[in-house]
């Protein structure tokens, strides 16, 4: 029989998998059925838990007048009805300012508030994350500080300088304040620390300028941070009544007018109960909008040096 040159194998040789994928598969091996079962079922208890709130408000706004003052209360309506969201419209149509007019009011306070405060944190924290000046820790630093200040502490020198300022009774005495939140600088400061420097300098290299970085670079890249502040910021502004600075009726935004209907007394539990569900409802389907971009960002995301 002819001899195989000495370079041919006579068999294949069978591919081994790198060390480090056989430890990880080890590892997978490693966990047990029980281990998971038992996390699924605290992660499923903790979930009943958390929506146990949502579920009754969706149940108390379409329950009749009767089962609302049922005792001991049920959390599931037997009845449902509409005529608690067809009393709340009666009463908005019934106010001397049209129902319109508060949501104008409100639309403008919300997305003015959100959308100057996602840019002046992003705006202020981009030089605090990527460049070095002197009082650089000082301002920082203040601002870590003034996140252990409640809103009822700084509410007296808030008006204040709004009072100074001269835009008492107007719309920017709610939204110039919630520019100015030390929550949004603090956490977009962080995000962008986590950038690399290379990704900034090649930028430099090929021309672009500082406001094509951050525009162009930067805030794409810290997509999920700012999402979230604006989740947050929304939630805030939604709540807000205005009633601190707002005296004019035309002015004041939803919030305000759903509280007066809410304090109505036992007539309006009804009317105050689909009032609790609208409330509730516009900041949930924002963070649900919101929550899609922030995963896929998230999942898409996570440059290194």
């Amino acid at each position: 029989m002819a001899k195989l040159p000495e370079n041919i194998s006579k068999a294949p040789q069978p591919i081994q998998p790198p060390k480090h994928r056989l430890r990880a598969h080890k590892r997978k091996l490693n966990r047990s059925m029980a281990g998971n079962t038992l996390l699924f079922i605290v992660m499923g208890i903790c979930g009943v838990f958390m929506a146990l709130p949502l579920v009754m408000i969706i149940n108390n706004a379409l329950k009749p007048l009767d089962e609302i003052y049922q005792f001991p209360p049920r959390i599931f309506v037997r009845n449902p009805t509409l005529e608690n969201f067809s009393d709340l419209f009666v009463l908005m149509n019934d106010s001397w300012v049209p129902f319109s007019r508060y949501i104008l009011n409100t639309i403008i306070i919300t997305m003015g508030g959100m959308l100057g405060h996602v840019i002046v944190a992003s705006l202020a924290a981009y030089p605090l994350a990527k460049h070095k000046f002197p009082g650089k820790d000082f301002l920082f630093s203040i601002v870590v500080l003034s996140l252990m200040f409640s809103w009822t502490v700084t509410q007296i020198p808030q008006y204040m300088i709004i009072s100074w300022m001269g835009i008492n009774n107007t719309y920017l005495a709610l939204i110039l304040p919630a520019w100015s939140f030390g929550m949004g600088l603090y956490l977009m400061k962080q995000f962008m620390e986590q950038l690399p420097d290379s990704l900034m300098e090649s930028a430099r290299l090929q021309g672009a300028n500082e406001w094509q970085i951050f525009w162009h670079i930067v805030m794409p890249n810290v997509k999920p941070a700012w999402l979230t502040l604006a989740i947050f910021q929304f939630q805030q502004m939604w709540g807000n009544t205005g009633s601190l600075f707002l005296r004019n009726e035309e002015l004041k935004p939803l919030q305000f007018a759903l509280q007066q209907i809410t304090a109505g007394g036992v007539s309006r539990a009804g009317a105050a109960a689909a009032v609790t569900f609208v409330i509730a409802a516009v900041p949930i389907i924002f963070f649900l909008v919101c929550q899609s971009s922030i995963l896929e960002t998230m999942t898409t995301s996570g440059m290194k040096d």
